[in-house]
């Protein structure tokens, strides 16, 4: 499984090296007419990338801390239900 991983690891490490040598010309980003900003593709990529990285590790976030909220409050209800003890049928 580690070898699996270091070989993703390469990879994706190598295809973002050919991206940005790739994609290094300026461009302009523009907010309406109140915000310009220069920067090179790559890099606005990369930021493109990063916020949706954090916005789905965010979003796995809620999630979780749901689940375990769900989860707890379970582990209470069972520790408070009464206890049912086997009717003998003899």
């Amino acid at each position: 499984m580690a070898f699996v991983r270091w070989v993703v690891g390469v990879t994706l490490f190598v295809a973002l090296l050919f991206l940005s040598l790739q994609n290094d010309e300026l461009v302009t980003v523009r907010f309406y007419h109140w915000f310009s900003w220069q920067a090179p593709l790559v890099f606005l990529i990369l930021i493109a990338f990063a916020a949706g990285a954090a916005a789905g590790l965010l979003a796995g976030l809620f999630r979780s801390a749901r689940l375990k909220r769900q989860l707890n409050r379970l582990r209470r209800e069972v520790r408070h239900a009464p206890v049912k003890h086997p009717v003998d049928g003899g």
